[in-house]
């Protein structure tokens, strides 16, 4: 409705400004054609009055009657040098105007306010004695009038012809506008099966074509969400499950002394399984806060990874996998959130050691200086550490790499064929780089496995001590 009163209102508008200038600039062109024609007698008359001679006097009362039927006023100058006419008013005009003292051959225009009347006067000289024809500038006010009822005639069929077409062109803006705004509506209450059409002008269509593109997102995302939502769900049921038939069995009396050491190293399994999920769900929910701080310090990494390897040792040892740390001598100090990088790491060396068979290795790595290649990272030149985390275990298939990080993509693509969580580690890990200002990718190892690598900024190159 609202276009609608616009595009009528401006219609309306656009008829009202043109018939002003119009009818303006008609009475402007009716004063120049006055002015014209009111010149050009003036030019007959002193060409006709050139010379003296015994029908001078003769010849200009035949004009000057003939002037008075066309509205036009004679004044001429006399022997004594006074101005003299029919009209005392057109007299008095041009002595106002100084006629008298015209030289022979001057031109004089004037254009004259009388009584809120605009009077036009032309006033020549010839053998010493000036005339002057005046005239209303409205000469041709009937001529006038019936061009500007011709024009207001015009204007009023083009503005029904404007408010006509404006109601035209407003519907069909307007209805295919209307269903995308339901279209818009009907996403809004939830529906993701709604589709606005795409008809109108071009523009009003892209409208139309963007909501759909928005509604297939939404509906892509959402699914997203539910099978996400699917996943913790089973994963916390499963450790869950296990604590309630664990405690149960306890409680019920009916597991022998001899287990029950096994039955509370089960319940303390299970719980810091089901803590880990937790924490990595609070995590990710935390990182996209603007409340969610990192704790920034120097950090030496070759100390950093030393102190890993010595925590992660046992646990290679008992499953029987190498485990092999690549650092350089000496000290490599950057500006980081120390414990947020250990999470990371710890959780790709979780992921790898889980799936990682007996003999298989598993390498921590860190390098200094690397060429910045990845999108993402600082120029050419700019010095940078790499930390690797690679295993000699299945690795991915090629195009898992790209998706890597997403969020649990990798879990519902290898579900019930090899062994995982619910698919938060990578994506936290992601997030975390990205938080301290790295970049995180994977792709395949040396060791036949998959290898992630961190590269992070090394503003003061590398320290040595």
């Amino acid at each position: 409705m609202r276009i609608t009163v616009l595009v009528v209102s401006v219609a309306v508008a656009v008829a009202i400004i043109a018939g002003v200038v119009g009818a303006a600039m008609i009475r402007n062109t009716a004063v120049d054609v006055t002015r014209t024609y009111l010149s050009n007698q003036a030019n007959v008359l002193q060409q006709q009055l050139a010379g003296e001679d015994p029908g001078y006097r003769i010849g200009l009362v035949k004009l000057a009657q003939v002037f008075k039927q066309q509205g036009i006023s004679v004044v001429t100058e006399g022997r004594n040098g006074r101005l003299d006419g029919a009209d005392a008013q057109a007299v008095r005009q041009a002595t106002n105007a100084a006629v008298a003292t015209l030289a022979d051959g001057t031109v004089l225009s004037r254009t004259l306010n009388v009584n809120g009347r605009t009077e036009l006067l032309e006033a020549r000289s010839v053998n010493g004695r000036a005339f002057a024809l005046i005239a209303s500038a409205d000469l041709g006010a009937g001529t006038q009038k019936t061009l500007q009822r011709r024009v207001l005639l015009a204007l009023g069929i083009g503005l029904l012809a404007a408010v006509l077409g404006g109601l035209v062109i407003a519907r069909l803006v307007t209805r295919p506008l209307r269903r995308t705004a339901d279209t818009a509506r009907a996403m809004g209450a939830g529906s993701r099966q709604t589709r606005a059409p795409v008809a109108g002008p071009q523009e009003v269509a892209d409208v139309a074509v963007a909501v759909n593109e928005l509604a297939d997102a939404l509906q892509h995302s959402e699914s997203r969400q539910r099978e996400f939502l699917t996943s913790v769900s089973h994963e916390l049921r499963t450790p869950l499950a296990a604590i309630s038939g664990q405690a149960e069995a306890l409680s019920d009396g009916i597991v022998p002394e001899s287990e029950v050491p096994q039955v509370g190293r089960t319940i303390r399994a299970e719980s810091a399984r089901l803590e880990r999920l937790v924490s990595d769900l609070l995590d990710l929910a935390r990182l996209g806060a603007d409340s969610f701080r990192l704790e920034l310090g120097p950090c030496d990494l070759t100390a950093l990874m030393r102190e890993m390897a010595s925590v992660w040792q046992v646990r290679c040892d008992q499953r029987a996998v190498p485990l092999i740390v690549s650092a350089p001598g000496g000290s490599v100090v950057v500006v980081t959130d120390a414990r947020r990088l250990r999470q990371v790491l710890d959780g790709l060396a979780e992921n790898a050691l889980r799936l990682l068979a007996p003999g298989r290795p598993l390498v921590l790595a860190v390098d200094v200086p690397v060429s910045p290649v990845v999108q993402g990272v600082p120029g050419p030149g700019a010095p940078q550490v790499l930390l690797q985390v690679r295993d000699g275990g299945p690795g991915l298939e090629p195009q898992d790499y790209p998706v890597a990080f997403e969020q649990g993509v990798l879990h519902e693509r290898y579900r019930g064929r090899r062994p995982g969580g619910a698919g938060l580690g990578l994506a936290l890990a992601h997030s975390l780089v990205t938080r301290l200002g790295g970049v995180i990718t994977a792709g395949p190892a040396p060791e036949g496995g998959a290898c992630f690598s961190i590269r992070l900024p090394l503003p003061g190159g590398r320290s040595q001590v």
